[in-house]
């Protein structure tokens, strides 16, 4: 009875009756055409009836067994097909009905006026109009740098040029301009990293979960709360809980409890093209991208497998191939277009991103006291012309 109660038997029956009740009752804002909700909700209740979630550590295998009327096949162990039981149905059954009423209560009432948040919207406002103003105000030897920065950080993309934009998008790094999760999680590391030398006392440990997850939400809030972000967010809370409580982190667990809780909050964003895409992308990365990874000739226990860079290489490929195949059909379907030098682009342009945010985030800081020095100006104005020229560069590859 505790493995029908795992996460999995919660999140993806939940979902499906998300999805369910998109497709009977769909939600008064845009939302997906006919055909791709009920594609999705065959997808999920496909994935309901035959996907429980894997706990063996034994080596990655991939092999079928067919004694006894029972199929099972093990991927990274990330995955294990098998029968269900009658209780797991059951029980799954109970969860789907659960995401269908959910989805309709919200849809049904989706025309009441909502409360204000109080003094938190006005505070994110206030903020991030002065975190404008100080990109703004800081001297940048190049007159791209400021619109680039600002729209990293805060989304805010008015005053980027058509010619910059067309490279973004020509070259494939448009998903880099548009805040996400990617966004969100080079801001996570940077505060980690500033919060290390408070220590690991109980009582620091809790003044760091503290200040991390508030940043990370008022953050999250100041530029819009985005499907992309809200996720982010959320993987973030979940997994400083489970450090806070000396509980076991399972990438997958981690990635279906947040989409519980998200669809839950807000079962509209079922519809959303950003919240489709960073889950998918996500899904990737966690049940695809080890596999990939363990292809490279591992050299385990020597110095050089720290710092092999064809390993780097190999690695950053590999991450960029499994966010590719899972969202690759969902971008064609909407787009119709499909980056032919992501790999490149992504090699090249996301270390150059986090690169470019780091800076950009110190720089604005020492900016906003007056203590910015020119040298760390100059820098960040250097990390981020190189981000386009490369691009440039990339983006140009088709013309004659």
């Amino acid at each position: 009875m505790a493995e029908a109660r795992d996460i999995v038997g919660i999140s993806v029956p939940f979902a499906a009756g998300v999805a369910a009740g998109a497709v009977l009752c769909p939600f008064p804002s845009e939302g997906l055409p006919l055909i791709t909700d009920l594609t999705l909700l065959l997808l999920i209740c496909t994935t309901t009836l035959a996907v429980r979630f894997g706990t063996s550590t034994s080596s990655v295998t991939e092999r079928f067994r067919g004694r006894d009327g029972k199929w099972l096949v093990s991927l990274s162990n990330r995955l294990r097909f098998g029968m269900l039981s009658k209780g797991r149905i059951a029980f799954a059954g109970i969860f789907m009905i659960t995401g269908i009423f959910c989805s309709l209560s919200y849809s049904l009432t989706s025309g009441i006026p909502e409360y204000s948040n109080g003094f938190i919207d006005p505070a994110a406002e206030k903020a991030v109009g002065q975190l404008r103003t100080t990109i703004d105000a800081i001297p940048y030897p190049s007159e791209t740098t400021g619109p680039l920065v600002k729209a990293l950080l805060t989304g805010d993309k008015s005053d980027l040029t058509k010619e910059i934009t067309g490279i973004f998008r020509d070259s494939g790094a448009s998903h880099i301009l548009a805040l996400s999760g990617l966004h969100l999680g080079v801001l996570y590391l940077i505060l980690t990293r500033l919060t290390l030398p408070m220590g690991n006392s109980p009582r620091a440990r809790k003044l760091r979960y503290s200040l991390i997850i508030g940043a990370a939400l008022f953050y999250s809030i100041m530029t819009g709360a985005a499907p992309s972000i809200i996720r982010a967010f959320l993987f973030i809370t979940i997994n400083e809980t489970a450090k806070l409580l000396g509980r076991k982190r399972e990438p997958v667990r981690v990635l279906l409890a947040a989409l519980t809780i998200q669809l839950a909050l807000k079962p509209d964003v079922i519809s959303s093209v950003g919240f489709q895409l960073s889950y998918m992308a996500m899904a990737g990365i966690f049940l695809l991208y080890p596999t990939l990874e363990g292809i490279y000739p591992s050299s385990s226990g020597t110095r050089w497998s720290k710092i092999n860079p064809f390993r780097k290489i190999w690695n950053a490929a590999m991450l960029s191939i499994s966010c590719q195949i899972f969202t690759g059909p969902i971008a064609w379907h909407y787009f119709h277009t499909f980056p032919k030098y992501f790999i490149l682009t992504n090699l090249i342009a996301l270390p150059l991103t986090s690169a470019t945010m780091t800076l950009s985030v110190a720089t604005i800081a020492l900016s906003y006291f007056g203590i910015c020095p020119e040298t760390l100006v100059i820098l960040n104005d250097h990390a981020v012309q190189a981000l386009v020229f490369c691009l440039r560069v990339i983006s140009g590859l088709d013309t004659p």
